[in-house]
């Protein structure tokens, strides 16, 4: 009778948990076309094809930049807790708490950017929040930083959630990670990529939530007491390693439904190797102390910390990388796959992901980032590695739970090969604007400039056309999943 109970508490438990995953899935797919629109209307600015004030550009830039980051957390963390889910024992109510604590967060946020009309960037750079010019009052700066600080509570807590699971079924986190099996060989209760995946997001997102939160509130101290003041080195070291290590993180959540579906797919098991396991012990650590990459053009920075950024963010591109890359492949060869949308898209998020690494890494050089940095190159990267590794991810998530595993949509596939090639176009506009020495985080840009933005306004608006189908097909379907939860 006892474990009659406990089988019902356990199936109510995942309902509940489903229904969160439906709901931000379906949030997340509605925020990425508002903030899709709102990365197509500056370039459309940049390009000459539509004027825009640039205070208003600005504080476009900031709701993009902030609002991409923490959707990409949101879409990351329903596809990891779906399929985590089926080894360990969650708490259904943490997705129900992050879910409230995010929309709280969003709320403040649009408030200090569309009225307070604060601008600042999604890296709230100290003192740039307190000192303005008059270009937004301080509360504004306060809103946009309180309401990070509040979605940062909301993740930690999902992080805690996920780690005391882990520990609960496995016995710590080194054993999610399969040190276990690693360093003494032992075959008994071996971690699947999936725990030992979100076991490396638990570790590195709570470290980073906690370095954020630590700067936020520093910077709302200053804000409200301004002799208070804070060592601008360490503010920006701070924000870099919360920034970076978060953003990154969200793709090792994402992943989990290549190691999932894909699989499935194919009917062949991926397999927890010593090498995987390797492999995502290294990243676990490297991933937590590349991000100086950010700061090299920082005269102040210690010499030994810019070859750590250097040396590691080279490094750091191989193991989990070359593990999924080839594993994926390996799955792939000769297993007489059904190509539709769901595969294809899984294939392609597994390109992204891999080739987005080449700009980051060229720009980690030094002798490159001193040119290159504050160049379109560096959102080339990153919407290479988001664009075309995270969100398709996502959508293929998002179309393998709105369908029926034996239908394949017709002519799928050719929509996740033009997804993909509008895609890649869109950024390389932004790498060759970085290779011609294009500044950054301009709201104008001269005439001579202009023909990659434009080019890049006509590949946005094929790459949001798909997006919106591709969520359109889950939006459609959510009643149905709903009901049979």
């Amino acid at each position: 009778m006892a474990d009659a109970t406990y089988t019902q508490g356990r199936v109510a438990t995942a309902d509940r948990g489903r229904l969160w995953v439906v709901l931000y899935l379906a949030t997340t797919g509605l925020v990425l076309l508002l903030m899709m629109l709102a990365g197509l209307w500056m370039r459309l600015a940049q390009s000459g094809w539509l004027y825009t004030d640039p205070a208003l550009f600005y504080e476009l830039m900031t709701v993009h930049g902030t609002g991409m980051v923490g959707i990409a957390a949101l879409g990351g963390a329903a596809v990891l807790w779906h399929f985590l889910s089926a080894y360990v024992r969650l708490n259904a109510w943490v997705m129900g708490a992050n879910f409230a604590l995010f929309l709280i967060g969003v709320v403040a946020i649009l408030v200090a950017e569309f009225i307070g009309g604060f601008g600042g960037g999604w890296t709230f750079l100290y003192p740039l929040p307190a000192i303005s010019q008059d270009v937004w009052p301080a509360w504004a700066a306060a809103m946009h930083m309180g309401g990070l600080l509040v979605i940062g509570v909301g993740f930690l807590i999902w992080c805690l959630e996920l780690a005391r699971a882990i520990i609960a079924t496995y016995g710590g986190l080194g054993r999610g990670l399969g040190w276990h099996v690693l360093f003494r060989g032992s075959t008994q209760n071996v971690p699947p990529p999936t725990v030992v995946a979100a076991t490396m997001v638990t570790i590195v997102t709570t470290l980073a939530l906690i370095a954020g939160a630590a700067v936020l509130v520093m910077s709302l101290v200053n804000l409200a007491f301004p002799a208070v003041e804070i060592n601008p080195l360490l503010a920006k070291n701070l924000i870099y390693f919360f920034g970076h290590t978060f953003i990154n993180a969200t793709i090792y959540m994402g992943v989990a439904v290549v190691y999932e579906l894909l699989p499935r797919i194919t009917g062949r098991p991926w397999k927890t190797s010593k090498v995987f396991l390797a492999a995502w012990t290294l990243s676990t650590t490297m991933v937590l102390i590349i991000f100086p990459h950010h700061l090299m053009m920082d005269f102040a920075m210690p010499i030994w910390a810019m070859v750590i950024g250097q040396i590691f963010s080279y490094v750091n591109s191989f193991p989990v990388l070359i593990v999924t890359g080839l594993g994926a492949l390996a799955i792939l060869h000769r297993s007489g796959i059904r190509w539709d949308m769901v595969s294809t898209l899984l294939l392609t998020s597994v390109f992204g992901w891999m080739a987005g690494v080449i700009p980051a890494v060229i720009d980690a050089t030094v002798v490159v980032n001193s040119v290159m940095h504050n160049t379109l190159w560096v959102p080339g990267h990153f919407h290479f590695y988001l664009l075309l590794g995270l969100l398709p991810m996502i959508f293929a998530f998002m179309i393998y739970l709105a369908r029926d595993e034996d239908v394949t949509p017709r002519g799928g596939d050719l929509m996740a090969i033009l997804y993909l090639a509008f895609g890649l176009t869109f950024v390389t506009m932004f790498l060759v604007g970085g290779w011609a020495s294009v500044p950054r985080r301009w709201a104008e840009h001269l005439p001579e400039w202009q023909i990659w933005d434009q080019i890049a306004v006509i590949m946005a608006s094929g790459v949001i056309t798909l997006a919106t189908i591709f969520v359109a097909m889950f939006l459609v379907r959510m009643p149905a999943m709903l009901r049979a939860r």
